[in-house]
């Protein structure tokens, strides 16, 4: 009799969190602002554990996400946003998700060039909504 198995775990952040800070000039003020990134791990338990002599179906799908949290500071005023971002990272591995969760954070950490180029992205792409709303509060 085969057993499915489908368990959700939260494996947490692997990590340190990524900073990129930059400052540029808005209507004759500063704006300070800096992104930190934090990457979030989730691994799902699914296959089935089989009988003796019947092969197994079991693994663990994995999936690193980036979550980004932008601070600004303008003239006075701060203001935080969250930026959740696609996938970094993701993949499957054979067996238990508790044996696995080793080799996946540090699939993850291997990760971390990409981490720091898809933070300057958010930047760069972030920017023009950080604008708008800054002009936005100015009325």
């Amino acid at each position: 009799m085969f057993v499915l198995v489908a368990i959700t775990l939260l494996a947490g952040v692997a990590g340190p969190p990524h900073v990129y800070h930059e400052r540029f000039d808005h209507a004759g003020a500063a704006v300070d602002v800096t992104y930190r990134g934090t990457v979030i791990s989730h691994m799902q338990q699914v296959g089935a554990a089989s009988a003796p002599g019947r092969p197994a179906t079991l693994h663990c799908r994995w999936t690193a996400r980036v979550m980004v949290e932008r601070q600004a500071e303008h003239a006075g005023q701060r203001s935080t946003r969250q930026i959740e971002a696609p996938a970094l990272a993701n993949g499957m591995r054979p067996g238990w998700c508790a044996g696995q969760a080793t080799a996946i954070r540090a699939q993850v950490a291997a990760a971390r060039e990409r981490m720091r180029v898809h933070l300057v992205k958010v930047a760069a792409h972030g920017r023009s909504i950080l604008i708008a709303e800054l002009q936005q509060r100015q009325g």
